[in-house]
């Protein structure tokens, strides 16, 4: 079952995810379940977002974010 999480001013998507999650990996799978707010860089106070249920014996935890890959 999945969880929410209410933001206090300054919180950016990476920090909850890694926070709250486990991993900064998470940080797609943490936007696409709150699209509405995904225009956001640093959230506002008082945001209540959803916490996806994550799988972490998966091998999700050595992804990067798009944002921090080496490109060629």
């Amino acid at each position: 079952m999945s969880k929410t999480y209410t933001t206090v001013q300054g919180d950016m998507w990476d920090g909850i995810a890694y926070g709250k999650m486990g991993s900064v990996s998470y940080t797609d799978k943490l936007i696409r379940a709150n699209q509405e707010h995904a225009g956001y860089y640093i959230l506002p106070a008082g945001v209540i977002l959803i916490l996806p249920d994550v799988d972490t014996t998966a091998d999700d935890l050595s992804a990067l974010p798009p944002w921090k890959k080496v490109t060629g």
